[in-house]
């Protein structure tokens, strides 16, 4: 889609289309970077909303278990000797 930079102020924007702000889950904040010469911006909506607490729970339960135990088997002596779990 091509849209144009417009004057705000003494800063320069551009205009979201509904159809693109449903879609990326924008809500009130955005988080912008610049990579590559690209402006990306991300939504800054609920999807890490309540980690903490869901995390707790998961502790809780006993919910929050290794999955990939076999990997854990192979640890080398400095996992083992030097590393604090």
């Amino acid at each position: 889609m091509i849209t144009k930079v417009i004057r705000i102020g003494n800063s320069r924007g551009i205009r979201i289309p509904k159809s693109i702000i449903e879609q990326s889950g924008i809500e009130n904040e955005v988080e912008l970077e610049v990579k590559n010469s690209q402006i990306i911006i991300k939504s800054l909506s609920r999807a890490r909303q309540n980690w903490e607490s869901a995390f707790k729970r998961m502790s809780e339960n006993n919910d929050d278990n290794l999955l990939d135990k076999d990997s854990a088997l192979g640890q080398s002596s400095w996992d083992n000797d030097e590393w604090t779990w």
